[in-house]
């Protein structure tokens, strides 16, 4: 990037990553630099390229930090042409310190936009089923700061008037005030709030692990509150809408290793389960090392040629299917899909076949046992005609593959008459992963493993930074989990079938209900 750069101070919201906004996505995975706090969620973090630089300004509560010098970082790399992404928790104005940044930058002449944040003020009383507004109970809500400064200092001084905001009714939300409720609640009550007005706080609000405390405003002081907690003080308070927290692996942190193209379905499907993913992609596909050029030339020879029917015999006989990273990277390449319309197709599993009938393709052969040696058990033998359409010289099973793929199901399939031609359809790397996204995933619940190359990116890395695998390992095959256990890792659960269904189904039943 030449010239200035950019910055954006994107709000990330309260804790939950499903609440960040498109608009901040899509910005962090442009960034060249993410300058995030100390509660930013490691898979948002994860959203940011590979090699993006990550800077933690962390400030623990009541710390003002060095704002000066945050502000300073900003200007500095953007005047570098980095595009930065200012990944602030909440809404980057609500208590953000977003406007001291942001006139900094305008000083500076430095171009920036703000994408604001769902703030915990409204989220975290929502997510423990309280609204801060109903109809017929109260029609205003105040949001209001609780350190130090405000409770301490007058209203002239720069704190805050709580006798006078308890006689503006409505429902008042305070943040950063846990070391300070009893004497937050001491002023209100000064100011008229009756002692029996409801209270709730919530711990972590959000995240699978949020808790909540019903209380009322005499009793706060006395009541164990560790932070971040949001406090909401009035009659709303004693509502309950319990929504949040439902489901079979409710309160538990998942991590999802799959490469990032793969992993929004399952991060979905844990969601409906009530799990909090931590997409921590440990692998992506690319280009194999010819560039795809043999997948090209494969795929060139279903083109039907000119016959009696308008039609000549495909170039192969069969094609097969392991993945369905194979699927999509043979499809990418294929011009019409009426070039298989003389070829037989099958798939090694039902998300294989489920990714063919995407594509208007209905595989015509699915073993029971969703494996390389399942397939090849039960292939057709070759047996001579009517396999003959392709020539006696020509390949009769094409078999697009992952780069250093196990030869077992080219071997199988030749050791069944077949003259296999296996093209490279894909590589599978490694990527690199942060030391504090490997840190914090290291605290998960549980962590999901669909690939041996998933596994061995993973531990190698955590292994390098002293970070810990989850505790309790779930994969989706008994190859993935042959080298999860070659990695060192003692294996709880393991897909009785092979399919995302068939993994979550196990890593539900190996955790249990949470506490």
């Amino acid at each position: 990037m030449t010239g200035p750069g950019r910055v954006a101070l994107v709000g990330a919201g309260p804790g939950d990553p499903g609440l960040l906004t498109v608009r901040g996505a899509e910005l962090l995975a442009r960034a060249d630099v993410v300058v995030h706090d100390r509660l930013s969620d490691p898979s948002l973090l994860g959203l940011a390229p590979p090699g993006a630089e990550r800077v933690d300004v962390g400030k623990q509560p009541d710390d003002r930090g060095d704002q000066e010098a945050i502000n300073e970082l900003l200007v500095q790399r953007a005047r570098a042409g980095r595009r930065v992404v200012r990944l602030k928790g909440g809404d980057p104005f609500v208590f953000g310190r977003g406007g001291e940044e942001a006139l900094a930058l305008e000083a500076a002449g430095i171009a920036y936009e703000v994408v604001p944040g769902v703030t915990s003020a409204v989220a975290a009383p929502a997510y423990a089923g309280v609204p801060v507004t109903h109809r017929g109970m109260v029609t205003s809500f105040t949001v209001a700061a609780g350190h130090t400064r405000s409770v301490e200092r007058t209203r002239a001084e720069g704190g805050t008037d709580w006798e006078a905001l308890a006689a503006t009714g409505g429902t008042i939300v305070v943040l950063m005030g846990a070391a300070h409720r009893a004497r937050i609640a001491q002023r209100l009550m000064a100011g008229g709030m009756p002692a029996s007005t409801p209270v709730m706080a919530v711990q972590w609000g959000t995240e699978p692990y949020q808790v909540h405390a019903r209380t009322t405003l005499g009793q706060l002081g006395s009541v164990p509150v560790e932070p971040p907690v949001t406090l909401v003080i009035g009659e709303v308070a004693a509502l309950e809408l319990s929504w949040y927290r439902s489901g079979p692996l409710a309160g538990r942190t998942v991590v999802v290793t799959r490469a990032r193209h793969q992993s929004n379905e399952m991060a979905s499907r844990l969601r409906e389960m009530g799990a909090r993913p931590m997409e921590v992609a440990a692998i992506e596909q690319v280009a194999p090392p010819d560039g795809g050029r043999a997948l090209e030339a494969a795929v060139a020879t279903l083109r039907p040629r000119p016959g009696a029917a308008g039609r000549g015999a495909p170039g192969y006989a069969w094609v097969v299917f392991a993945s369905a990273n194979a699927v999509e990277r043979f499809f990418a390449v294929l011009p019409d899909v009426r070039w298989l319309g003389g070829t037989a197709v099958a798939a090694v599993g039902p998300a294989t076949a489920a990714a063919l009938a995407d594509r208007g393709v209905v595989a015509d052969l699915v073993p029971d046992d969703h494996s390389a040696e399942g397939l090849v058990e039960c292939f057709p033998s070759f047996e001579g005609p009517p396999w003959t359409a392709a020539g006696p010289d020509r390949p009769l099973v094409l078999l697009p593959q992952a780069t250093g793929a196990r030869p077992r199901l080219r071997e199988g399939l030749a050791a069944r008459g077949w003259t296999v031609e296996a093209v490279d359809a894909y590589r599978t790397v490694e990527v690199d992963l942060a030391r504090d996204v490997l840190a914090s995933a290291g605290r998960a619940d549980a962590i999901l493993f669909a690939s041996p190359t998933a596994v061995r990116s993973y531990v190698r890395q955590a292994a390098a930074c002293g970070a810990p695998v989850p505790e309790l390992v779930a994969c989706i095959g008994p190859t993935t989990a042959r080298a999860a256990a070659g990695a060192g890792l003692a294996v709880a659960a393991q897909a009785g079938e092979h399919t995302l269904d068939g993994l979550l189904a196990a890593l539900a039943q190996a955790l249990g209900p949470a506490n």
